[in-house]
């Protein structure tokens, strides 16, 4: 959620105006040179937290040059997934009542078209705030919502790409030692390797609920298990390793990233590492958490040193050990996202209103910049859309 008090640090690195970003050095030379006829450009969909508009994009994926294409799409938005296959974009708002909205995708041009009813997935009453995450779980054809605002976590059916009215929502309860633990406010919601078990993480209540989840449905059912982190800590993104016996939990508030064993359904702390510098002294604000695409690499960002944090995975532990930390190329990276290919991360620094493209060393796993930032109005979520 919102940081109330961004930092006026200077903005590191220039910002560039709209227009492609130009390569730095470190993008590796044979990847730069592809030709034209290699390459194929990607839309990149970039939204505003609270926002009015989603903002479009051309990513070369041969060079690492982003291009804006301005507003394609009035839209209140939150946060943004596409359907795995179909031309649509799910965008879950800050209105009143959790609204999910759907919109057709233009392929070439990357135009938004509001389609089908929106989908309320609370009873209102909340004053907004709303959705905080969504996700796609593609075997059981089902949109997965964390509303933060509610406390709660809820999931659509997608019958033929359209969403319908919930299937499940379940309602959590509890609060934290923070000011903004008040009460219940679950952040993401994601699927354990078996399908049968859905995980909630509760900023709000310090708490990673385990729930059951039922694939034929795409009903999440109250579970009696939960991982207490400690007080304070704000669970934010809770992923697995693709080998399915290791948890990773972003903690917001503590700024740090656990690790976890899982086993039949229960989570047990290994490891905890800090996001920051043992230099920082500000606040601390983890955001976003990510896996490389073989689990040998774990990608966070903090919004409290404005860094984006790279961690080794061991591939027979899962433990984790830091690799770099890299400034994000603006303030506060509230997410970023990892391109399919492997090659590319983008992240959104949402109090600098930019997005920066860094390639990636897969072999290393270390980051480098590969360009000046590129303007966009407060970005905090940026989805991908292959054509």
């Amino acid at each position: 959620m919102p940081d109330s008090h961004p930092s006026r640090r200077t903005v590191l690195g220039a910002v560039a105006a709209t227009a492609a970003a130009p390569l730095l050095a470190g993008v590796p030379a044979a990847r730069a040179a592809a030709p034209a006829s290699a390459r194929r450009g990607d839309l990149l969909f970039v939204s505003p937290w609270k926002g009015t508009q989603i903002y479009g994009a051309r990513f070369d994926v041969g060079s690492g040059a982003l291009t804006s294409l301005g507003p394609v799409g009035d839209a209140p938005s939150n946060w943004t997934v596409r359907h795995p296959a179909k031309p649509l974009l799910y965008v879950g708002s800050s209105e009143d009542g959790g609204i999910v909205h759907t919109y057709a995708v233009d392929r070439t041009t990357g135009a938004l078209t509001r389609t089908g009813a929106p989908v309320r997935t609370d009873e209102g009453g909340t004053a907004g705030g709303g959705i905080s995450y969504l996700g796609v779980d593609r075997p059981s054809r089902t949109l997965l919502v964390a509303n933060f605002e509610a406390g709660l976590a809820a999931s659509l059916p997608l019958p033929g790409g359209m969403p319908g009215q919930p299937v499940s929502v379940v309602k959590d309860t509890g609060s934290g030692p923070n000011p903004r633990q008040s009460g219940p406010h679950v952040h993401h919601v994601t699927i354990d390797p078996t399908g049968r078990r859905a995980l909630v993480a509760d900023f709000g209540a310090d708490r990673v609920l385990v729930h059951g989840f039922d694939r034929s449905t795409g009903a999440i059912t109250p579970g009696t298990g939960a991982y207490a982190s400690a007080p304070g800590s704000g669970p934010r993104r809770i992923l697995f390793h693709p080998r399915g016996r290791t948890a990773y939990v972003l903690n917001e508030l503590s700024g740090d990233l656990e690790t976890l064993a899982w086993h039949d359904g229960t989570l047990t702390p290994r490891q905890r590492l800090a996001l920051d510098s043992d230099a920082f002294t500000g606040t601390k604000s983890g955001a976003e958490l990510a896996l490389s695409r073989d689990g040998r690499f774990a990608y966070a960002s903090s919004r409290g040193e404005n860094v984006l944090v790279v961690f080794a995975a061991d591939q027979r532990t899962g433990l984790l050990t830091l690799v770099q930390r890299v400034p994000s190329g603006g303030l506060k990276p509230w997410s970023f996202t990892l391109h399919r290919g492997g090659d590319w991360l983008l992240a959104a620094n949402q109090a600098s209103n930019t997005v920066t493209v860094f390639a990636v060393d897969r072999r290393k796993g270390t980051l480098s910049a590969a360009g000046a930032p590129v303007s966009f109005p407060a970005p905090a979520c940026l989805t991908f859309f292959d054509r």
